[in-house]
């Protein structure tokens, strides 16, 4: 899976933003709010990867239990699927 392309992101002030462009407005129109580690898996999801390899991303980055970035990460990606921002 991966991020549709016009997925822009930026970061202001301590916040990461990121908006839809393009087609990918077509099925969503607002601005998501991450923190650092939200916008890490944003960051990863520009290139095609699996579930498995965001976790595994994670782990190397930040001190935390498989577990938890399991968890993490499979609600992150229902939310970021919600808002219709992922291919694939």
């Amino acid at each position: 899976m991966k991020l549709k392309s016009g997925i822009v992101m930026e970061k202001t002030g301590d916040e990461y933003i990121v908006v839809a462009t393009g087609e990918a407005a077509k099925s969503f129109n607002g601005i998501i709010r991450n923190n650092k580690t939200a916008n890490f898996v944003f960051e990863q999801l520009k290139e095609d990867k699996t579930e498995e390899e965001l976790v595994d991303a994670l782990l190397e980055r930040y001190d935390v239990s498989r577990e938890k970035a399991q968890t993490d990460v499979k609600a992150l990606i229902a939310k970021i699927r919600e808002a219709g921002l992922i291919d694939g």
